[in-house]
């Protein structure tokens, strides 16, 4: 069968068909699966980020980044590169399609443009994420603050890209956490309030080398009158060896692939 020579209804039938068993995986019973803890002892490296601030840093395949959400502010957005090769990036695009979803929460993967996994969610305790809207730039801040000079997303990850030798192409859409966006009937997106709480944390785990930037600026539809995120802790820390039935690598069939393209560049 040659995949690019049948028509435009099987084309449809096939995507239905890939449509329904990723809808059927997703809503299937799972059994409960173990928690991943960080432990005193796994910690290498804690980081305060001020409000409106950014921070990068370097995560080895198999450490793990614990971002928490101090004083529950709405939104902490995060931008991922692979560090061995930095044109190779996060996809927002791919991660979502791959996934048949837009909830990134424990269990699911990041994606990058080359179809390999960047990072898992090995734990989330806020079960909210964005990354169809993109980070904060100045004309939302203009929008939201009534001022395009404070600090945003867009250009705190511009600056990062620009110390590591990258131009402003190397920055794509981020995802930002603990922040709920509803799709309207319309296609507009709202914010969800009440789902953001303090001290709720995401750890991600390195699948690949990584390049991880981190942008302490509220969401650009969050609900915030005035601008004044408060300090995040981020922590640096060595995730145990994933088991055989790792959540992440097992979710499904989308993400097995991904990191049987992934696994092959460190066999």
């Amino acid at each position: 069968m040659q995949i690019d020579e049948q028509t435009p209804e099987w084309y449809r039938a096939r995507y239905n068909q890939l449509r329904d068993q990723a809808l059927q995986a997703e809503n299937a019973v799972r059994s409960a699966p173990a928690p991943i803890d960080m432990t005193d002892d796994s910690v290498l490296h804690r980081e305060t980020v001020p409000g409106g601030w950014y921070w990068s840093t370097l995560v080895p395949r198999g450490q793990a980044l614990r971002l928490i959400n101090t004083a529950g502010n709405n939104g902490l957005s995060v931008m991922i590169w692979n560090s061995d090769d930095l044109s190779e990036r996060y996809n927002a695009g791919d991660t979502i399609k791959l996934q048949w979803t837009t909830c990134l929460t424990t269990g699911r993967v990041l994606f990058s443009d080359m179809g390999r996994v960047l990072a898992s969610i090995i734990g989330d305790s806020c079960g909210f994420s964005d990354t169809l809207v993109g980070g904060s730039t100045p004309q939302s801040n203009q929008r939201n603050f009534g001022s395009a000079g404070l600090r945003n997303t867009r250009n705190n990850l511009r600056l990062t890209a620009g110390k590591y030798g990258m131009a402003q192409h190397d920055v794509a859409s981020c995802v930002t956490f603990f922040s709920h966006i509803s799709t309207q009937p319309d296609g507009g997106f709202q914010w969800v309030e009440g789902d953001v709480r303090p001290g709720d944390h995401v750890d991600l785990r390195a699948e690949m080398n990584l390049l991880v930037a981190v942008s302490n600026c509220p969401h650009p539809l969050a609900p915030d009158t005035s601008f004044a995120p408060a300090p995040v802790e981020v922590v640096r820390w060595q995730a145990p060896a994933p088991a055989a039935d790792d959540l992440c690598r097992t979710f499904s069939e989308e993400a097995r692939r991904g990191f049987d393209n992934t696994d092959i560049l460190f066999a």
